[in-house]
């Protein structure tokens, strides 16, 4: 077995590739996910959970929208996501929009979570 040191920048153009499609994955996440008081994002490789203080008057961008709560009742969230408005219930299937995936999470009497995720397929 021979020990080779690992040189910078890689040698081979297929290393190189993968090194760059990891930056630039690692900064799109860091990225992808800005948020005004009253929201908070957790962004992860999957997509996003944004969690709404119920009083707020907030909005959030994720993956390159805009996602803001227009109101709850009940088990019942409207939320409106790439432009259009929908209407979401707890453990209900996932809805499309924007060829992104959204779910409710959680309701609470402060709080409402929902995870956007880009569409597998």
């Amino acid at each position: 077995m021979t020990n080779r040191r690992a040189s910078f920048p890689p040698k081979s153009p297929r290393r190189a590739a993968g090194l760059l499609a990891g930056l630039a994955l690692g900064v799109a996440v860091l990225t992808g996910c800005s948020s005004s008081e009253g929201v908070s994002t957790n962004c992860g490789l999957d997509g996003c959970t944004v969690t709404f203080d119920r009083g707020a008057n907030a909005e959030t961008s994720i993956l390159g929208v805009e996602a803001k709560l227009i109101g709850a009742q009940g088990d019942q969230v409207t939320v409106e996501v790439a432009g259009e408005q929908l209407t979401l219930t707890s453990g209900q299937p996932a809805t499309e929009v924007g060829g992104l995936s959204v779910t409710l999470d959680s309701v609470t009497a402060e709080q409402v979570a929902i995870r956007v995720a880009q569409n597998s397929g």
